[in-house]
């Protein structure tokens, strides 16, 4: 008996990195040493006191019971209490938060909860691929708003047409920015707020790297005047607390989009494991000395990762925040031949921009996610390539890769 996928399958968009992870482990199974800088999966432990506050919560029989459907509402409050805490933003925990099996979960449910089949959603190019997902679910039109550097890779508002605003439901952001490192401004914020007010059209801020900023904490979408009236914003313990496998996240904000995430989660999940839900109580009202441990471990990487970048002659954009530095492809390369070129000369990985979207192909992703050492490593083998002109300056890279 032979069973077909349903349209609706059809739609989906093709997981562009699977076939980058395939390339990776091909090349490994040769026996090469590969720097893998492609991923964007954390690797540092979970902070003990989240592992241990889960351990208890397991052993919980009360937790082994089905959870609220829209969570508990003690990590409900944890939530609002965060947001206080942190952002200086009032929220009220029983209207205006929403609990996520990780916030991807929230992103790509959102259009099937808000959006009928030909509506219009605006997302960024470049952006987080699985943003598509959503949309090819919920049979929505798509319309790409470039994220350039001549801009700051914040979306110009004065480029969309009048018949786009008009037609639009919602706006996807993200800041800072996978796969670009770039931040928002109060100014940028403010300008969102009015654009959503003058155009009707919802926003929906994707906050999972909100906790890694370079020498400051990146801004909240909701601390901005008026936000909670026009938009939601969705944050992951993921990033913050290196949680990315425990599937854990939270968006806060507007309670029309709330109670849409709610019903439509109601029908497909009941919520999250509860002693899954009590780590992450633990994680938002516990210590943040490893968040700050963290935020400077990211920061020490790019440093020097982009300084033995810039002794090979290969400039960073830049960046102030996330775990990614975002790299010019050279001259006469796609994102795809440059990151093909990588792996197989010099067994180095990289994300090709092309993935993200058409403005990301003709840079490349890094990913922060190993040590000093090795991201110099990186540099020094892809400087033997002399695909860029070198600068012989102070702080560049020794042949064994130790910075000078």
């Amino acid at each position: 008996m032979h069973f077909t996928e349903s349209a609706v399958v059809h739609r989906l968009p093709q997981q562009f990195f699977a076939t980058l992870v395939q390339k990776v482990n091909q090349k490994i199974a040769t026996g090469a040493d590969v720097i893998n800088l492609g991923q964007g999966n954390p690797d540092q432990p979970t902070p003990d006191n989240i592992v241990k506050a889960m351990q208890a919560a397991v052993a919980k029989p009360e937790n082994h019971e089905y959870s609220p459907f829209s969570g508990l509402p003690a990590l409900k409050q944890a939530v609002a209490n965060y947001y206080h805490d942190h952002y200086q933003v009032d929220v009220d925990p029983e209207t205006e938060v929403a609990i996520l099996g990780g916030s991807k979960t929230g992103l790509v449910e959102l259009p099937l909860a808000v959006m009928n089949p030909g509506e219009k959603l605006l997302l960024p190019d470049p952006g987080y691929p699985d943003y598509l997902s959503g949309t090819r679910l919920a049979d929505v039109d798509v319309e790409l708003v470039p994220l350039r550097a001549s801009n700051h890779f914040l979306p110009d508002y004065d480029t969309i047409s009048t018949k786009s605003k008009q037609a639009a439901r919602l706006l996807y952001l993200n800041y800072p920015n996978n796969p670009t490192g770039a931040v928002a401004t109060v100014d940028f914020f403010a300008k969102t707020v009015q654009f959503a007010r003058d155009n009707q059209i919802g926003i929906v801020h994707d906050f999972a790297y909100g906790a890694l900023g370079d020498h400051q904490q990146p801004l909240s979408f909701l601390q901005t005047p008026g936000a909670k009236e026009v938009g939601i914003e969705f944050s992951t313990l993921s990033k913050t607390y290196n949680m990315a496998g425990w599937r854990i996240g939270f968006a806060v904000g507007n309670p029309d989009l709330v109670a849409a995430i709610n019903a439509i989660q109601a029908h497909l999940f009941v919520s999250v494991f509860p002693a899954v839900q009590e780590a992450a109580i633990a994680a938002l009202t516990g210590p943040q000395d490893s968040v700050t441990e963290l935020a400077h471990l990211y920061e020490t990487r790019r440093h020097a990762f982009e300084t033995a970048a810039a002794a090979i002659g290969w400039q960073a954009t830049p960046a102030g925040g996330s775990f990614y530095s975002w790299m010019p492809v050279p001259a006469g390369y796609t994102s795809e031949s440059f990151t093909d070129l990588l792996l197989d000369k010099v067994a180095v990985a990289v994300a090709p921009g092309k993935g993200f979207g058409s403005e990301g192909d003709q840079y490349v992703r890094i990913g922060l996610l190993t040590s000093p050492k090795r991201l110099q490593e990186a540099c020094r083998r892809i400087g033997k390539l002399h695909l860029f002109t070198p600068h012989h300056a102070e702080g560049g890279i020794s042949d064994d890769g130790n910075q000078r």
